[in-house]
């Protein structure tokens, strides 16, 4: 173990997480938000899934689409649970940084999946908010139960396929420098930077998967909300036209609270390269950890019959 970054090997059976450089002495009380925000996460999201299948009214596809991106917060939460969290966990508060090589490119895959579905999930969600603003009368009549069910097949499957390639190609190159991962967590191209042979092919496959992805379906938002814009100026009264913006700022604070970390990360990697290590690894954990905690939040506080819903819940009980 103490000669493990000098060790010459080409397939190594663990890497090593050095947690956040540069702040070990603060892992402990980094544990403590960590813990409190996976909780956070997973009460928030059942909640909203439970609200929504125990009220007819909300059985409508803007709230189907999010319990889709409920289930995909509890999805992650639960490979933070069982493999992320744990980990870093370990690492934060004993010091126990290996991880199985197998464990640690299955943890970057479902960890990139389910990242992708997530955002096709948004796009989802804008589409449905372009449909029930700029056609109305047919929003029902278009966004039919199973062409919602079709539709968040077609983004678990676009998440799967895309990101397969990822763990393959991962596998395939030589880790003849070192199997120390700078890194809280097993982060995709962190572990391909580790291998001594041209891995041009799997950061051109990751660029492209992130432009298909992220790229695209912020192309597809964006289209979206011009036309909502179009049609939300068009209405004749200010009331009218306020209330209608209003059933899309919780979708915007969503996809703010979800792009801006993952942009800001990305652009820190490119171009700040007098940026602290440490805080690269933390924008990483604040774009894995954040949005599942914050969506909940945002929806139950700004949709009133989610809000509605739970204050009943909570007086019957309270009574």
């Amino acid at each position: 173990m103490s000669d493990s970054n000098t060790t010459v090997f080409t397939n190594p059976s663990t890497f090593i997480l050095l947690g956040i450089p540069g702040l070990e002495v603060a892992h402990v009380w980094i544990s403590i938000p960590f813990c409190a925000i996976y909780a956070v996460a997973v009460m928030g999201n059942f909640t909203i899934l439970f609200i929504v299948m125990t009220e007819p009214s909300l059985h409508e596809p803007m709230f189907y689409f999010l319990c889709m991106l409920a289930v995909t917060d509890l999805v992650l939460d639960l490979v933070l649970t069982t493999s992320t969290l744990p980990k870093m966990l370990s690492i934060f508060l004993f010091n126990s940084r290996e991880i199985d090589f197998s464990a640690c490119l299955t943890q970057l895959y479902f960890i990139a999946s389910f990242l992708a579905i997530y955002s096709g999930i948004l796009v989802a969600m804008a589409l449905d908010r372009y449909v029930a603003i700029c056609n109305p009368l047919r929003h029902s009549a278009i966004l039919t139960n199973p062409v919602v069910a079709k539709i968040g097949l077609a983004v678990v499957l676009r998440g799967i396929i895309l990101v397969l390639p990822f763990p393959f190609l991962a596998r395939r190159w030589p880790y003849c420098r070192t199997n120390i991962i700078p890194h809280s967590y097993c982060e995709h191209m962190a572990v391909v930077n580790l291998a001594c042979a041209d891995t041009r092919l799997s950061s051109y496959y990751s660029l492209s998967v992130a432009f298909s992805v992220t790229g695209m379906d912020l192309i597809f938002i964006t289209m979206s909300y011009i036309q909502i814009l179009r049609a939300i100026f068009s209405l004749p009264t200010k009331d009218a036209r306020l209330k209608t913006f209003g059933t899309c700022i919780s979708h915007l604070c969503v996809i703010l609270t979800s792009y801006i970390p993952v942009f800001f990360s990305l652009l820190t990697h490119r171009f700040g390269h007098n940026v602290a290590a440490h805080f690269h690894i933390l924008m990483a954990n604040v774009y894995l950890l954040v949005p599942p905690v914050l969506n909940p939040i945002i929806y139950g506080v700004r949709t009133k019959e989610i809000r509605d819903r739970l204050l009943r819940l909570l007086t019957h009980k309270g009574t």
